[in-house]
This record gives C-alpha cells, sequence and structure tokens, in this order.
C-alpha cells in the first residue's frame, strides 16, 4: 500500500506547479513591488565601458548607496568613477583582472577594507575573440575561459559569504542568449558563457533556502557595444542589435523586482523552444536563413 506521506506529495505536486504558472503570470500582468536600493553597495566587473557603465549609471540612478567598478584599465575606470560622481553617488573603483584568481581575493580584501560590504555584485567582465577553434591561440581560448567563467566562481567565492552573514545580497550574471544558442566564429565566448549560465542556474537553486539572497542572470540579444563591434546579422530591421542603456535598466528593474532569468528581447524564448522541439537540420537551417553561420566573418570586437 502507498505511503500516505507519499500519497500526499504526489497529489500536492500539481497543485504546486499550477500556483507557480498563476503566480508568474500575475508578474506579467501586475505591477511589482521593488525594493530600494538605498542600502546598497554595488560591486560591477568590467564596469568602465560598454554594458558595465551603464549599468554603474542606472544603479547610482536607482538609489545604490556606492558604486564600486572593477576592471582592467584604469583610464576607463576612472573616467566612469568621475561621471558617477558627479551624479551625486559615492563611487570607487579597484584595476581587477577576475581571471586572476589571487588578484580577486586581494582587491576584494581591499574593497572590504577601504569601501565597505558589497551587497550586490555584477558579474558582468567578458571577452571574446570571435575565431573558430582551429584558428584560436590556445592562450586565447583560456583567457576567455578565466574571465568569463571562472572568473565568477572567485568574485561569488568573496563576496558570497557575507551576504550569507548579513542575509541581504544579491548576485547578477550579464550572460548572453549565446549561452543557450551557440554560432560558429565564437566559440570561445559560446563555451563560457554556456558555463557561467550552468554556474547561475545551479547557484540560484542552490540558494533557495537563504531568506535575503537573491541571483538574476541575464540573456541578452546581440548589444550594440564595442565588444561585437562588426558582428553582422542578415536581417538587422527584424534583429536590431540591443541599446546598451535598455540592457542595463532591465538588469536593475529584474534585481529590485528579485527576477531569476531575464531574456531580452522576448522573443528570444522561441528560439529557445525551437531547439527543444526541432530536429537538428531544421535548426540549421534556421541559423542559415538568420546568417548566423556567417555573422562573424565580419567581426572586429574589443579584447
Amino acid at each position: 500500500m502507498m505511503d500516505m506521506k507519499l500519497f500526499g506529495c504526489l497529489v500536492l505536486f500539481p497543485i504546486q506547479i499550477l500556483f507557480c504558472i498563476l503566480k508568474a503570470t500575475v508578474r506579467l500582468l501586475v505591477p511589482l513591488k521593488r525594493k530600494d536600493l538605498v542600502a546598497d553597495v554595488v560591486l560591477i566587473t568590467g564596469g568602465g565601458r560598454g554594458i558595465g557603465r551603464h549599468l554603474a549609471k542606472e544603479f547610482a540612478k536607482q538609489g545604490a548607496r556606492k558604486v564600486i567598478l572593477w576592471g582592467r584599465t584604469e583610464k576607463c575606470l576612472r573616467e566612469t568613477c568621475g561621471e558617477i560622481t558627479r551624479t551625486g553617488t559615492e563611487c570607487h573603483y579597484f584595476v581587477c583582472d577576475v581571471g586572476n584568481r589571487e588578484e580577486v581575493y586581494q582587491q576584494a580584501k581591499l574593497v572590504r577594507e577601504k569601501v565597505g560590504d558589497v551587497t550586490i555584485l555584477v558579474n558582468n567582465a567578458a571577452v571574446v575573440h570571435g575565431k573558430t577553434l582551429m584558428k584560436s591561440d590556445d592562450d586565447a581560448l583560456l583567457k576567455t575561459q578565466h574571465i568569463n567563467t571562472l572568473g565568477q566562481f572567485w568574485t561569488t567565492k568573496a563576496f558570497l559569504p557575507r551576504m550569507l552573514e548579513l542575509c541581504h545580497g544579491h548576485v547578477v550574471c550579464i550572460n548572453s542568449i549565446l549561452s543557450l544558442s551557440s554560432i560558429p566564429g565564437a566559440i570561445d565566448y559560446c563555451t563560457s558563457k554556456a558555463s557561467a549560465y550552468a554556474f547561475m542556474e545551479s547557484l540560484t537553486l542552490g540558494l533557495l533556502d537563504c531568506p535575503g539572497v537573491d541571483c538574476t542572470t541575464i540573456l541578452p540579444f546581440h548589444t550594440d557595444t564595442e565588444m561585437f563591434q562588426g558582428m553582422r546579422v542578415r536581417f538587422p530591421q527584424l534583429f536590431p542589435p540591443l541599446n546598451p542603456e535598455m540592457v542595463a535598466q532591465r538588469t536593475v528593474d529584474a534585481v529590485r523586482t528579485n527576477t531569476a532569468f531575464v531574456v531580452l528581447p522576448w522573443t528570444m524564448h522561441l528560439l529557445v523552444i525551437l531547439k527543444s522541439l526541432l530536429p537538428q537540420c531544421a535548426l540549421e537551417e534556421i541559423h542559415k536563413f538568420a546568417g548566423s553561420y556567417t555573422c562573424m566573418n565580419t567581426f572586429k570586437g574589443r579584447t
């Protein structure tokens, strides 16, 4: 005879799933309550330019108490820090290569001593070399994995423990839709972003029983920054690059509403669904039609 506890779980499970679906539907239709950021100290990796710079501006605009910028180029960090400071928000910058584990731990200690506890960590730093596997230099491949993937391990290990102690914190990953649907010519980037997606998915589930500490993963389509300069899709009118300012706005809003995963634009959800349903030959035709096979041929981006 079936154990009554197991029977109860089997009966309750579909009800719980239905409740979650209804709750998600309500979130789409009803304006959500947004938490304020007045007590938060935000650290943004890759914060000197591109999406990172816009993230810094948006967090400051939305009332963050302090903004900290990490990056490898001091000139960019200094300029962005100056912009944020002029808006009236306290801002600091530290030169740090997130791909260097010891440097991350050293700079994290310095941040705690000079600025205070980080409560929102935004893992935004990334590089792309834009080559096929056989044309990629081994050191370049390692660099991509160290910065785009392992860097998130080191930064999260550096700052998450204090968030858990405070029962207050948020870990954010600026990922890419390429983590779910790869393209040729960017094998280093696609692999690193798929790994980073798995990292965040595991971390998000692992923090379910940790009150006050949340995760957000942003999965944007091609964004109009220096990083992917020269990348061309076949129908730019149908698939225009995203505005980095909009990506930053959606990211901060996702943090304020505790949204775990955000795909930009929403139409990219269709791509994920099609990948689950269509045979490989059909997916290949979609890539050919959209120009995904050749979009990196004109790549001139920044590493």
